[in-house]
């Protein structure tokens, strides 16, 4: 009997630590929420921190979004994974939050949680990358780049160095393609001109074509097996998806002792326009560079105040960007870059 009154005993001291816990994470779960209803809280989701770009728009979402401006923000680092950033996004709802800002990690796979935070009356801003829903409705605006037309810039800076002779021939053009994240807007749009080139110019080739996941590391792997399967003689163009991939690319090189970028036969296509990107191209070791512009926290803070007055907000707004040669840089505007 006394053995079965202390094991009851202590059954019932479990159960009141148990309950005692699960009380001190519902408020730990919401303890986010800011107490000053004064401020407009916005939950704010990424994909990670995988690039030098991606910090860089982490950095000027937060440097937007302060206290001093009026916002509470809540950021969540979705580690790469879709299913994390779905999570975090139901957190905000739960939350209560005034607005959701989302930088989706791919484009299709959003229906479910956005008709949640619909139903649930927030307004979902997306960023960056944009997303492929059922009904547009499901998100209230787009802020961010024209991957697209930043793929174009590319395909046209190759066809000025690659263009047909006096005769109309145009030159063979073999073609090393270093994908980004497959079914990111930036992979889609950039890998798409590349590929609308390819059929407008049939001398023109993919030799290798690999996804290197906006990742340096990945890329060098990709770039090193590539070169063990292609002469280096044969590779007339890299074609990187961002910045770091192409940093991976050209440490491969490096490593094999392969001259690559100006002046070399092989001509080196990067997307971002980091401040280290822009300076490999001052160098040489990169040819083209397209910018893709991370500083979008003033844009995404125009919108939420649009909308804060009852207006509607565009449908989508594309940043002010630029593309680059050597010719374009110096070390001092480079020096002035915030990313």
């Amino acid at each position: 009997m006394f053995k079965l009154r202390n094991t009851f005993c202590l059954l019932m001291a479990l159960i009141v630590i148990a309950a005692l816990c699960a009380c001190n994470s519902q408020e730990v779960q919401v303890d986010d929420v800011d107490e000053d209803t004064s401020l407009i809280v916005v939950g704010f989701s990424q994909p990670g921190a995988e690039s030098a770009w991606r910090v860089a728009l982490t950095d000027s979402v937060k440097e937007a979004f302060t206290e001093d401006a009026g916002f509470k923000l809540i950021y969540k680092d979705g580690q790469s994974k879709q299913d994390n950033q779905i999570r975090d996004i139901r957190t905000f709802i739960q939350q209560g939050v005034d607005y959701i800002i989302l930088s989706p990690i791919v484009e299709t796979g959003w229906d479910t949680v956005l008709e949640e935070a619909e139903e649930a009356n927030i307004p979902v801003i997306i960023c960056d990358r944009n997303v492929v829903v059922s009904n547009e409705k499901l998100y209230t605006t787009f802020v961010g780049s024209d991957f697209s037309e930043e793929g174009k810039k590319a395909v046209d800076y190759l066809e000025k160095e690659f263009p047909p002779d006096s005769e109309g021939n145009e030159p063979e053009v073999n073609i090393v393609h270093i994908q980004g994240t497959l079914g990111s807007s930036a992979q889609i749009g950039r890998s798409k001109a590349l590929e609308l080139a390819l059929e407008k110019h049939e001398n023109w080739n993919v030799v290798a074509e690999d996804c290197g996941e906006f990742t340096k590391a990945k890329a060098k792997e990709i770039m090193k097996q590539v070169l063990r399967e292609v002469r280096s003689s044969d590779i007339d163009v890299i074609y990187c998806e961002n910045d770091d991939e192409a940093a991976g690319v050209i440490a491969a090189l490096d490593d094999a002792g392969i001259p690559h970028g100006e002046g070399t036969g092989m001509t080196i296509i990067s997307f971002d326009a980091t401040r280290k990107a822009l300076e490999f191209c001052l160098n040489g070791d990169i040819n083209f560079e397209v910018e893709c512009n991370p500083l979008q926290g003033p844009y995404l803070v125009d919108m939420v105040k649009l909308l804060e007055r009852g207006e509607s907000a565009p449908k989508h707004t594309y940043i002010d960007e630029g593309e680059f040669t050597k010719d374009d840089l110096t070390p001092e505007f480079i020096e002035k870059r915030k990313y």
